[in-house]
């Protein structure tokens, strides 16, 4: 039996999509039952709030076929690792969604953009999951980045992570607005016309909204 956590790292289970999935609820548990190659195994997936497993059942012995998670070789058990590694990965697409930034503000400012703009986050480096932006619909361009990075980036003397909000702001007019409490110099962008917003401090969420709206509007191209 394997255990799925691993997989869901930063993952969120929609619940909703399981059943729209073909699973199964039994009592707290939503269960998949898939037959694969040619019907002679089953892989099976479990999940619940306490525990996330799959196995591979050899629906000849109706026992548990262990070799899918061993580093046996060769074409027949290779075949049937890859149908089970194909419908793990095809539970966690449909089936999960990310969860990178965990912080009230950080959920509220996913949420207020995705109302108000229809906005969804993109995520476009590989190595840096835990970074993503917005685009302006109107000509493609960024006017949010959230990331999380070490305090001590934005001049703090700590090494603990936080979320962060970027954002543009009025070219050369962003010393007005940075306190160095909530609103920082831009971390990794041009500082005349982008600032960063600390998301796990106590900001007034309305002002977030504000800046955001602000910042969307920048980038509206000029008729």
């Amino acid at each position: 039996m394997r255990d799925l956590s691993i997989y869901l790292k930063n993952r969120k289970i929609n619940y909703q999509k399981l059943t729209n999935n073909s699973f199964v609820k039994e009592n707290s548990t939503y269960i998949l039952e898939k037959e694969i190659h040619n019907n002679e195994f089953k892989v099976v997936i479990e999940i619940s709030k306490e525990k996330q497993t799959s196995k591979v059942i050899d629906l000849i012995s109706n026992e548990e076929y262990i070799l899918v998670d061993t580093k046996t070789s060769g074409s027949f058990v290779g075949k049937i690792k890859d149908e089970y590694e194909t419908t793990i990965k095809a539970f966690i697409e449909k089936c999960t969604e990310l969860n990178i930034f965990k912080s009230k503000n950080s959920k509220h400012v996913i949420k207020y953009i995705k109302s108000k703009y229809n906005g969804d986050l993109e995520y476009l480096w590989e190595k840096l999951p835990n970074c993503a932006i917005w685009r302006n619909k109107n000509n493609n361009k960024w006017y949010g980045l959230i990331m999380t990075i070490k305090e001590s980036s934005l001049g703090l003397k700590s090494d603990k992570e936080t979320e962060v909000l970027n954002i543009k702001y009025q070219k050369d007019k962003t010393k007005e607005i940075i306190n160095n409490k909530t609103i920082y110099p831009a971390y990794h962008m041009n500082k005349k016309s982008w600032i960063s917003i600390k998301l796990d401090e106590d900001i007034n969420q309305k002002e977030i909204e504000e800046l955001i709206d602000n910042s969307y509007n920048l980038l509206i191209e000029k008729k």
